[in-house]
């Protein structure tokens, strides 16, 4: 079978970590817009400056096909948002002037999550500067969310053979209400989000396990909790593909997150997603999520976390 073939593979690592990334990433947006959208050129040159990368470890991922996308997102929806018919309402639900340019960002940063996704199933783990567009519904977009990379890849990797049970971990401060509308009768794709109880959205979607915190939670109670329950659902789930949105909006600088985890909370949460699917050899996917601190610094030292961790576990 493919995946048992892929994981025959799963010690021999690349002597690199692989990481979608391109520059239509980094979108324009108008003056004083609240999306750091600087972050996606910020971050990777931070990366490389530093030593935890090299800039061939970077690779710049294609358009998502059409056919992917309609496996995951309504047709009618895909047609109103690439001929730029959405309605006023709904354009500003997304949080983003929509044009041209933005579809063709976002399709591509679809495929970027997709693109590193195959890598993580041939070589254990992979990253997209970019994605964890948790809020992408079938039929709309909202929160800064036009199409769902997290559940593109999910699908995508069922079709193609490379997965059969994925775990999707959402770790942003907002809960994954898009990824679990998608996915709400499929028993195949374990949604699991971990966020603020009285944050954004209002309304909550049901995920397969929700775990809902109060504001100032912090490090220990945050990080004594993920742990217990990860594990557990793991253990219960046996997932063999982890795709994992690790949003930095849970820091305690962040404008819209309140839980006040430290930089180093948050890469301590990192570490615990990323070592259990190590010494679990199952293939992991890594999509940046959000990030609202007033400092750009913040966000870069804790996005960077993320891959200094992945690269520590790994190789």
């Amino acid at each position: 079978m493919v995946i048992h073939k892929l994981f025959s593979c799963f010690s021999v690592y690349l002597n690199m970590l692989k990481i979608a990334w391109s520059q239509i990433y980094h979108h324009p947006l108008p003056d004083n817009h609240r999306f750091p959208m600087e972050k996606y050129s910020l971050l990777p040159e931070q990366l490389i400056y530093e030593g935890t990368i090299k800039e061939n470890q970077l690779f710049s991922p294609s358009a998502l096909p059409e056919k992917a996308v309609l496996r995951t997102h309504q047709e009618e929806y895909w047609n109103k948002l690439k001929n730029l018919q959405l309605s006023k309402q709904e354009e500003r639900k997304t949080g983003f002037p929509l044009s041209s340019s933005l579809v063709e960002r976002e399709i591509t940063i679809m495929n970027g999550t997709l693109e590193a996704a195959r890598f993580a199933a041939e070589y254990g783990v992979a990253m997209n500067i970019a994605g964890g567009t948790h809020h992408a519904f079938t039929n709309r977009g909202e929160g800064f969310c036009l199409l769902n990379d997290l559940a593109i890849a999910a699908r995508e990797l069922q079709h193609e053979g490379l997965a059969r049970k994925c775990l999707i971990v959402d770790l942003d401060v907002h809960q994954g209400n898009g990824t679990a509308e998608i996915f709400q009768n499929d028993a195949s794709v374990f949604t699991f989000s971990m966020h603020g109880q009285s944050n954004y959205p209002l309304h909550k979607e049901l995920s397969d396990l929700d775990i809902a915190l109060p504001d100032k939670s912090g490090d220990d109670y945050y990080l004594n909790l993920l742990d217990h329950h990860l594990r557990s659902v793991f253990d219960d789930f046996q997932p063999d593909f982890i795709l994992y949105q690790c949003g930095v909006d849970v820091l305690e600088s962040d404008k819209l997150g309140r839980l006040n985890l430290s930089l180093e909370g948050c890469k301590q949460r990192d570490k615990l997603v990323l070592e259990l699917a190590k010494n679990n050899k199952v293939p992991l996917v890594a999509a940046m999520g959000g990030g609202y601190s007033e400092d750009i610094k913040l966000i870069i030292e804790a996005h960077a976390n993320t891959f200094r961790m992945a690269t520590e576990i790994y190789f």
